[in-house]
Parts: structure tokens; sequence; C-alpha cells
């Protein structure tokens, strides 16, 4: 299946528009972020791979309410919500309705890739940002960026042309674990695994 969320070159979502995009059901929204383009500062790329999380979701951090830890997922739709997992990498997601978000997973290097390099320390451009910690360390995203919207430096997202969407079930959760909410660009080598 394709989606159509704008053009090639397309301006960054700012304001209302950024707002009416992310303001949908995640799984919309975890689709339609396929293919668009992310920028942190100079390095960025474009997003190859997401999973959504909702409130009622046991595998979400939203699932048991709002937390000084989790206050982020119920900010505005485009807001930014980093955590750390394994107690050593950051990950990043995206607000869409209040206590849901998108997991960005893993995007194709394409602006400041010698910048990335050095920070992954990793010069093979299909293991730059093929996961959701790798990409955060190429990315230079931390808890400092935390709780801010998309339109608001360092980020900006630009919306994309059509791409195919494959599905399949989350990685590296126990609940909730059948759910098919992992989304990707098909035939993407940019990816943190294979879809079967």
């Amino acid at each position: 299946m394709t989606h159509a969320a704008g053009a090639i070159g397309a301006a960054p979502l700012t304001g209302p528009d950024l707002t009416r995009f992310f303001e949908r059901d995640a799984i919309a929204v975890a689709r339609d972020l396929l293919g668009c383009h992310l920028r942190v500062g100079d390095v960025g790329g474009r997003i190859t791979e997401t999973e959504a999380y909702f409130p009622d979701d046991a595998a979400s951090h939203a699932f048991r309410g709002p937390t000084p830890r989790n206050g982020a997922m119920f900010g505005k739709p485009g807001n930014v919500y980093i955590y750390r997992i394994y107690g050593m990498h950051w990950c990043v997601n995206f607000v869409c309705t209040t206590g849901s978000a998108v997991l960005i997973r893993a995007l194709e290097p394409e602006a400041g890739i010698p910048t990335m390099i050095d920070r992954r320390n990793n010069d093979a451009l299909t293991q730059l940002c093929s996961g959701p910690g790798k990409l955060c360390q190429a990315l230079g995203i931390d808890l400092s960026l935390n709780d801010r919207l998309l339109d608001r430096p360092p980020f900006s997202i630009s919306p994309s042309a059509p791409v195919e969407i494959v599905a399949g079930k989350r990685i590296g959760i126990t609940k909730n674990a059948e759910a098919p909410w992992r989304f990707g660009i098909s035939g993407s080598r940019y990816l943190s695994k294979p879809f079967r």
C-alpha cells in the first residue's frame, strides 16, 4: 500500500500543519511518517521504519498514565518524547493524540553523513541509523531535546512522496507483542530488521 504525504522537497511541517499531521490515530501517523525527512540540526534522513503505541496498549509508556518520565507523551501533537532503554540507548518518539506516540526505529541517512559516521564510529551507511538507539546516537538526540515540538529547533520534519509500506509485529516488547504496528518502507536497506 502507499500513502500520499506530500511531495519531495516539501517545506517542513509547522504550526497548524504540524498539529493536523500528528493529531490522528498513531497507526495512520506511523504509516504516513515513512518517507518523511527528519532533520536534527544539520543531520538527518528519510524515515524508513516506525512503530505505533497507544495509551491503552500495555507495551506503551503511557499505559499507567502520566509520570515525570513520560510527561512528554501527554503533550501537544508533534511533541518529541525521548527515553533511555537498557540504561544506555536513547529512543525518540513523536506524539500523536494524547498518550499515543510513534517510535522512530530507522532512517536512511541523507544529510550530515560525516557527522553521523563520527558519532557512530561506523562508516557503513546501512548501519548508521538502523535501530532506535543507533538513530539517536547518529542524530545527536538525547534527553536534552525531550518535550519540544518538531517545528522548534533543532528539529524539522518534511512530508514525502508516496512510498510502498510493509507491516509486522513490533520488536523488543513482551506485552501486546502480537499487534502488527511496526511499519517500514518496502525493500528499504535501511531498517533495524527485515520484515518477514
